[in-house]
């Protein structure tokens, strides 16, 4: 029940693993194969001033503590009450430092900017690739990897997952954590989604999946089972066969709102597997680089789930059914 399917040929290389999940497979437009190295020099640039503005802004962080040092120095054996003269100039000192941090904040988004930017055209240029069935010669056929690196690039796929970081007071987006699309999202080709198709045997069950396209008319997708030994099971689905994974991580600390909470029924991808299961969140995660904890429904424990997994945000989503207690 809970093996991964379909495992890929041993004798194979891992090269290969870098045109599912967003590496580049194929020569590409010299109009795109242009504009990444731009928007890297653009992104280092971006980088070099967030550290300028750093070391800037650390003067007047040790003014802040120089300036509590002696309040506390000059307090000694005397009132409690910091004077009037500290005040001010603490507040000044506060000021400037709170203006120093919006303005790296900034430079950060931008950076973020840059790279989600950076992503999407190579992401372009892979599904582009894809389609042409264009692959350079040292990236052959995904029918080449081993289970073991796929399960790698699923693992980093996660770990790379970029936090979203909002404005004082900004909610977080759709496809942020636990917040859903909305009915009428669309997701790009390239996306990975969970997708509920037919097994060989009949059995519906719910695959990770990359988007092909959409087809307006139909209203429905094709996708491509992310497991399929060639690389070519294809399945077309309706919408609501389909459900985009996260497009960011979640902060607990700033925004839990955008979080399972504990003993919400989820699909979470079972560990080593490309299979997504029912599950109840048994805690949802309490720093950034935390994953949820969760309990699989599972018949052979008495009292019917599994002990406690971990799964990390990018593989788990919402369920639509009813918990079986």
């Amino acid at each position: 029940m809970r093996r991964g399917r379909g495992p890929a040929s041993a004798s194979s290389t891992a090269s290969s693993s870098s045109a599912l999940f967003g590496g580049e497979s194929a020569t590409s437009s010299p109009a795109l194969d242009t504009r990444i190295p731009d928007l890297l020099k653009e992104l280092h640039q971006l980088i070099q001033q967030t550290q300028d503005e750093r070391a800037r802004s650390e003067h007047n962080l040790t003014n802040i503590q120089k300036t509590h040092e002696r309040i506390q120095y000059e307090q000694k054996g005397k009132s409690k009450a910091v004077s009037p003269y500290f005040k001010s100039k603490l507040r000044g000192l506060y000021s400037t430092a709170k203006a120093d941090a919006e303005v790296e904040a900034d430079l950060l988004r931008k950076c973020l900017d840059k790279i989600a930017q950076i992503k999407s055209i190579r992401n372009e240029r892979r599904i582009a690739a894809k389609s042409a069935g264009i692959f350079m010669e040292q990236e052959p056929p995904r029918k080449t990897m081993r289970r073991g690196v796929l399960m790698t690039l699923l693992q980093q796929s996660a770990m790379t997952l970029p936090l979203w970081i909002g404005k004082p007071g900004e909610s977080p987006p759709p496809l942020c954590g636990a917040v859903q699309a909305g009915s009428d999202y669309v997701a790009k080709p390239g996306d990975k989604v969970a997708a509920r198709v037919k097994g060989p045997d009949g059995d519906e069950q719910w695959i990770l999946a990359e988007v092909v396209s959409f087809n307006t008319g139909t209203n429905k997708y094709e996708v491509d089972d992310i497991d399929s030994e060639e690389g070519k099971e294809r399945h077309t689905l309706s919408r609501r066969r389909v459900i985009p994974l996260p497009q960011w991580k979640a902060n607990p600390e700033t925004d839990p709102e955008a979080l399972f909470h504990k003993d919400t029924l989820v699909l979470a991808l079972y560990p080593q597997t490309t299979c997504f299961y029912r599950a109840l969140i048994h805690a949802p995660p309490t720093r950034p680089q935390d994953d949820y904890s969760v309990l699989f429904e599972d018949t052979s424990y008495a009292d019917g789930y599994s002990p406690p997994l971990t799964v990390a945000q990018r593989y788990v989503v919402s369920c639509k059914e009813s918990k079986k207690r």
